[in-house]
């Protein structure tokens, strides 16, 4: 399965005309995407009926994949993570079976500690058995030992764009069972726009995928989130419909 989203679900109004119909922001939108990140949980709780409402607002193949709370990531960086941990899982419960993953999100300067990761990804593991992913942003996570430790917990490494590693961001870079890129936009964060070429690439690495795939666009400011990830659909359905598509084949 491909989820093509965005970061948030705000509808611009020079953007409305692509998402029509009535309803909420979130209705439309789920008109035409079929999954959306939450950001705002990072910042502050919801209610377990917000979560509620909202799953009830999207179609039955919609998912949401939510992020974890900064309590956790940022300033406890990841200890003494029980109580806002459970606190958090059973807020998000109200998604139902509209949760897609956890998205784990590490502050730049939280280096890789093997106990401290370890004593916290056996916790989430004993309370959550859903999908994960993490996006550490300090080079210390690049390595093949860390790698063997997400594996060992069932956890996905983000294929971010601008990478923290310094490295160009190569499509089907993500490892894990779940595949979840996220793309905040280069060279100017939040803004700037994919090029076609650069979707393209992408569309047909993701084709290539056995696993379900995430693409979640974060150059929110200026709409460039809302364009590219249309285009993006686009451009994987014209992948998948084309003859000889392996994937068409699959389907058949």
């Amino acid at each position: 399965m491909i989820f093509i989203g965005t970061a948030g679900w705000g509808l611009r109004r020079d953007l409305a005309r692509k998402f029509p119909g009535n309803g909420s922001h979130l209705q439309r939108y789920a008109g035409r995407l079929n999954c959306a990140e939450i950001n705002s949980s990072f910042y502050r709780a919801h209610s377990r009926a917000t979560y509620e409402r909202w799953a009830d607002a999207v179609p039955s193949n919609f998912r949401f994949a939510v992020k974890v709370p900064r309590a956790i990531t940022h300033h406890a960086e990841l200890r003494r993570a029980r109580v806002p941990l459970r606190q958090f899982l059973r807020e998000i419960g109200g998604l139902g079976e509209r949760l897609g993953p956890l998205l784990i999100q590490l502050p730049p300067s939280l280096v890789f500690e093997a106990r401290v990761a370890q004593v916290f990804f056996s916790l989430l593991r004993d309370m959550h058995r859903g999908s994960v992913v993490i996006e550490p942003r300090h080079a210390s996570w690049f390595t093949n030992s860390v790698d063997r430790v997400l594996q060992k917990y069932s956890i996905g490494r983000v294929a971010a764009d601008p990478s923290p590693a310094m490295q160009p961001l190569r499509p089907g870079g993500a490892i894990g069972k779940v595949r979840y890129y996220r793309l905040h936009g280069s060279p100017r964060m939040y803004w700037s726009d994919y090029s076609r070429a650069y979707l393209r690439e992408l569309a047909n690495a993701i084709q290539e995928s056995k696993t379900a795939t995430w693409i979640v666009f974060d150059n929110t400011a200026g709409g460039r989130a809302i364009e590219n990830a249309l285009q993006l659909q686009a451009l994987v359905t014209q992948e998948a419909n084309r003859p000889g598509s392996r994937r068409r084949a699959a389907n058949r």
